[in-house]
């Protein structure tokens, strides 16, 4: 039985379970929760494989970054811009690894890290995602894709960021994007709220970030689908690009290796209803610290360059 077809046996049977899905869909893992083994650890909104809270708070030091030169930085820059002028692609997210010197411990992150989702695979990474794939409660599922970033200390930055026309046109293309890919599962898909602000805390300080949610109604059978459902959603439009399918295979190219479970997508289903994240914020167990944001023909490579490096923290402070 292959992974879809297990996920679907799962879901018909309704038999909690878990599941990681990288990148390229080259190496899924999923366990039921009962057999989940302790080398997967994970924090979703409504499940959590932590037997018991820590109460005792901790810090780790401000991390060491060592980015790539905004010079590296703008050869990879130019040949988005080059796919998006020829018309390959007219929304790519871009992503670079960067590398921390700080030795963390990640049993630490994992205990006490402030993020709405925490998915920790030992010896592979941590994530300490804020985004949201999919969620299905009672047979409804939607999305909230995240897109625009600003540091939120600046004066105005609320009005800075909802105003910004390359940052409106940018999320805008994604909810469009992903009100299709739902169309794709689910019927009566509507927006249900454009363009809201959020702050996400970080030891720096504060980030602002826009979000929308896109909701639609399932079929009756969709729990004997549930491996089809999210297969037919990926990879998560808000860190591939549009058109998706295209952008993906530009993003392969450019970045020139695999992201693996960067960006893929992690999720806990109860056996009726499922909630999942989009892999960022992410960890590797080498030290290496990977982000990126999405290019648009506004973009300005300096700011692109500086959000880069701004998403490299670890949320516990």
């Amino acid at each position: 039985m292959d992974f879809v077809e297990q996920l679907n046996q799962w879901g018909h049977d309704k038999k909690p379970f878990v599941f990681l899905i990288d990148f390229e869909q080259k190496k899924p893992l999923a366990w039921l929760v009962d057999d989940c083994p302790d080398s997967f650890q994970f924090k979703f909104t409504k499940a959590s494989s932590v037997k018991k809270e820590l109460k005792c708070a901790t810090t780790i030091d401000e991390l060491i970054k060592q980015p790539i030169t905004i010079s590296d930085y703008q050869h990879k820059y130019n040949q988005v811009m080059d796919a998006l002028q020829k018309g390959d692609s007219f929304l790519m997210n871009l992503t670079i690894p960067t590398p921390v010197q700080n030795k963390l411990d990640f049993q630490s992150c994992f205990d006490h890290a402030k993020s709405k989702y925490v998915i920790w695979l030992k010896e592979q990474f941590i994530a300490f995602s804020p985004e949201t794939f999919v969620q299905i409660e009672e047979g409804k599922i939607a999305t909230f894709p995240m897109k625009g970033t600003i540091d939120a200390s600046l004066p105005n930055a609320k009005e800075l960021l909802l105003n910004d026309p390359k940052e409106y046109a940018e999320h805008a293309t994604i909810v469009d994007l992903l009100r299709n890919d739902l169309s794709r599962v689910a019927s009566k898909v509507r927006v249900t709220n454009f363009r809201y602000y959020e702050e996400i805390p970080t030891q720096n300080g504060l980030i602002g970030q826009v979000s929308s949610s896109i909701e639609g109604v399932l079929p009756k059978d969709y729990a004997s689908r549930i491996g089809s459902i999210l297969y037919d959603l990926l990879p998560a439009g808000s860190v591939s690009g549009a058109p998706k399918k295209k952008t993906a295979q530009l993003i392969a190219s450019i970045e020139g290796t695999d992201r693996g479970y960067y960006t893929g997508i992690a999720g806990y289903f109860d056996g009726v209803n499922l909630d999942s994240c989009v892999l960022i914020r992410y960890l590797a167990a080498d030290n290496v610290y990977h982000s990126g944001g999405g290019i648009t023909f506004q973009s300005d490579m300096a700011s692109e360059y500086q959000e880069m490096i701004n998403k490299v923290y670890v949320p516990v402070f």
